[in-house]
């Protein structure tokens, strides 16, 4: 039986099979190319990307204009200049997406800096790979300035705001009265799901992952799948076993579909729970609690606040967290480092009082 991750990862490429049809057949070699150094997910990302450069180039090109990306050849690439690359990124910032079928039917869309970057990411892997093939006579994209990324405030839960949430997943005293139907049914999931989202700092696509045997209570720890497909361990506290005992326990009752019956957290038709589920309910028992945007991706800022507040540790809180790049945590956390900074400067007494 294939596990959850394996189907995942059967279902995306899939979805990259679909995707490239709309899309010049040369690109069939650069996604063979980057199949051993990259994930499917970031192979399908690198699609969505290119088939939205590839149409911004049959719209707006001065010579690719009006030629359907299926008819492209790879010699068609040596028309794109960097000033091509440019405007591609400006047009990013707003942009209608065709409908062709019901063409007043388009739908309004926006990028921000990150969206951008991604976008460039993917035209800069595609001419690095057909150049490093001699397949192209130069790689413009190299020069195309990378849009510079605003850090932004992190948003996560403090010390009452995270005991008034995880009070609110228990009883369900904020939710309406449709919702607490359900609530009953439901709370002792919910309840495990966030408070293990919290006590460890997983993602939420590693969350709904988990197998039953994945857990082991005797060492206080629980088995992921990483980004990257590497297995890890991660432990957690009192609170998170206690969670998860009451939760299985009401788990060996569920009537579960045959192919998800190893999954930890199922939805209420027996299946293994979604990332979108799981998002919706955290979003459901935050607004009760408080005004700031709560996603399970904000639990695992909260977490990682409060390991860093605790220990001080950057090294510890980019492991625990699963980061790559211990810059990627000292960016997410620089707001922490300047509070820690301020507080040593009250320890410093130039004169004695």
């Amino acid at each position: 039986m294939s596990t959850y991750h394996e189907n995942l990862k059967n279902i995306e490429t899939i979805r990259l099979r679909e995707i490239q049809k709309e899309l010049p057949s040369f690109l069939a070699e650069f996604f063979r190319g980057i199949a051993q150094t990259t994930s499917t997910k970031t192979r399908l990302g690198y699609a969505y990307d290119l088939r939205i450069f590839f149409r911004y180039l049959f719209e707006e090109h001065r010579t690719l204009g009006g030629i359907e990306p299926t008819r492209l050849t790879v010699e068609s690439l040596n028309e794109i200049t960097s000033d091509d690359i440019d405007c591609f990124m400006e047009y990013l910032s707003y942009y209608i997406r065709p409908d062709y079928e019901n063409p007043e039917n388009g739908a309004e869309l926006h990028n921000d800096e990150k969206g951008k970057s991604r976008k460039l990411a993917a035209i800069r892997s595609m001419f690095k790979f057909f150049y490093k093939k001699k397949k192209v006579a130069a790689n413009p994209a190299t020069i195309v300035e990378t849009p510079k990324i605003h850090d932004k405030q992190i948003v996560r839960l403090d010390v009452n705001e995270m005991a008034d949430f995880l009070d609110a997943v228990e009883s369900g005293g904020k939710l309406s009265d449709h919702q607490k139907v359900y609530h009953e049914r439901t709370k002792k999931r919910d309840l495990a799901i966030t408070t293990l989202l919290l006590g460890t700092g997983m993602r939420v696509s590693e969350c709904v992952g988990i197998n039953i045997k994945d857990i082991d209570f005797k060492n206080y720890a629980i088995k992921i799948i990483r980004k990257g497909g590497n297995e890890v361990f991660l432990y957690f506290g009192d609170e998170v076993q206690t969670a998860l005992q009451e939760y299985l326990e009401e788990r060996q009752n569920a009537i579960t579909k045959e192919e998800n019956e190893d999954a930890l957290f199922l939805s209420s038709q027996g299946k293994r729970i979604t990332v979108r589920a799981v998002q919706n309910l955290v979003k459901k028992y935050a607004l009760g609690v408080t005004m700031k945007k709560i996603s399970p991706h904000k639990l695992r800022s909260t977490f990682g606040t409060n390991l860093y507040q605790e220990t001080g540790d950057i090294y510890l809180v980019a492991d625990t967290l699963g980061h790559a790049d211990v810059n990627t945590t000292k960016k997410h956390y620089a707001e922490i480092e300047d509070q820690r900074r301020r507080k040593a400067a009250s320890f410093i007494k130039l004169r004695k009082d």
